[in-house]
């Protein structure tokens, strides 16, 4: 099966809710008024699960297509394997982090809010949690939803592959399960659960892979999506109304929230329907006005946030440890609007030259060597004994 030109739209989402979640995991942050999170019901996270089964079915899809379930699972276990690995190293630098910043600046509240007071207290049931992936410090929690999701995917390829429909009532079932019973997944300290609860996010995750599947079979949904464009806008601009009714209100107490008794509180841990269906009302939007050969994929702005999605998991790893970063510098330093502006600039920066390096080693790995004499190869292998 030919490979199909890569979809720069995904590519530019997902570098944009990685500067998002960068901007919202910085507490008190001005510029997080002007994130997702504070005009919508739903913020970078739903971006992030759902592009993220998109591309996964985009992927091993055609893996699967292609090679087979065997070479599809091996590809999908792999990068399983490098997301766990990813997400320990990132782990423990938290960890180091958060502590260290704690014995400097003698100020142990930020255990309690980082959530690591447990690893000081236990250090041998947190690492062994850690491992398992139920001890999940503050912003080390999306890693963890993503490995679970994608760990069980070939389970769905293989269902998408008998019926999309099956998978996707299955997937729903579930959610409407969690919704219905509060059922969750057990955490670390005893007591919780994870704040990104698997047996809800699947069902967002589900939906992103099924369209993702059918971009692989050859099956278009963007032109059939036009006749539930009005509705989708509507339901759209009444959630953002609302949401930005109770940011307001926030900052200017006589701004009346609208339907706050009604609607607070809308649970992200377990998706409430009250963000999904808002959610994917923009998917909609987005999929049918934006074509696929959309001209503002190619400016140098959108560039630079496409460059940030293509290396998405070193940014996004690099991005939790700059938020923690930043939040102590505003905490312990300054937290003027200049400095808030540095922090953030910096940070992003950062992430920047980050996926520019990641870009740049992988470009040069795709550069054929030139090939050397084999007396030469020969010569070396028998100076190490080969």
């Amino acid at each position: 099966m030919p490979a199909s030109p890569r979809d720069l739209r995904l590519d530019f989402f997902r570098g944009l809710a990685l500067i998002l979640i960068f901007v919202d995991h910085i507490p008190e942050n001005i510029l997080a008024y002007f994130t997702l999170q504070e005009i919508a019901p739903y913020d970078a996270a739903e971006v992030f699960i759902f592009i993220s089964g998109f591309t996964a079915a985009l992927v091993y899809g055609r893996a699967f297509e292609a090679s087979g379930a065997f070479y599809a699972t091996a590809q999908i276990l792999r990068r399983v394997w490098q997301l766990y690995v990813a997400h320990i190293f990132l782990f423990v630098m938290f960890i180091a982090e958060v502590s260290y910043t704690v014995m400097t600046v003698n100020n142990p509240m930020y255990n309690e809010e980082m959530r690591i007071g447990r690893f000081l207290s236990e250090p041998h049931l947190a690492i062994i949690h850690g491992l398992l992936l139920q001890f999940q410090p503050a912003f080390l929690d999306i890693l963890p939803l993503y490995i679970v999701l994608l760990l069980v995917f070939p389970l769905i390829l293989l269902g998408f592959r008998m019926s999309v429909p099956a998978v996707l009532t299955g997937a729903l079932a579930l959610y409407a399960a969690v919704q219905a019973t509060g059922l969750s997944m057990p955490a670390y300290p005893p007591g919780r659960s994870w704040f990104f609860n698997p047996l809800a996010w699947q069902f967002l995750f589900a939906i992103g892979a099924a369209l993702g599947y059918g971009q692989v079979r050859g099956r278009a949904w963007t032109a059939r999506s036009r006749a539930l464009l009005p509705a989708a806008v509507v339901i759209v601009a009444s959630a953002t109304a609302i949401k930005m009714s109770w940011t307001l209100h926030g900052l200017w107490e006589p701004f009346p929230a609208l339907f706050v008794k009604e609607l607070w509180p809308i649970s992200k841990s377990d998706l409430s329907p009250l963000r999904l269906i808002p959610f994917l009302s923009l998917v909609l939007i987005v999929a049918t006005l934006v074509p696929r050969d959309t001209r503002f994929v190619g400016s140098a702005a959108s560039q630079q946030l496409i460059l940030l999605g293509r290396h998405s998991l070193e940014v996004f790893c690099l991005g939790i440890l700059l938020s923690a970063l930043g939040h102590f510098i505003l905490a312990e330093i300054d937290s003027g609007i200049a400095m808030q502006f540095a922090v953030n600039a910096a940070g992003v920066l950062a992430m920047w030259l980050t996926a520019a390096i990641a870009d740049w080693y992988k470009r040069m790995g795709r550069a054929s060597p030139s090939p050397r004499p084999a007396a030469i190869e020969i010569g070396e292998r028998r100076e190490i004994g080969g």
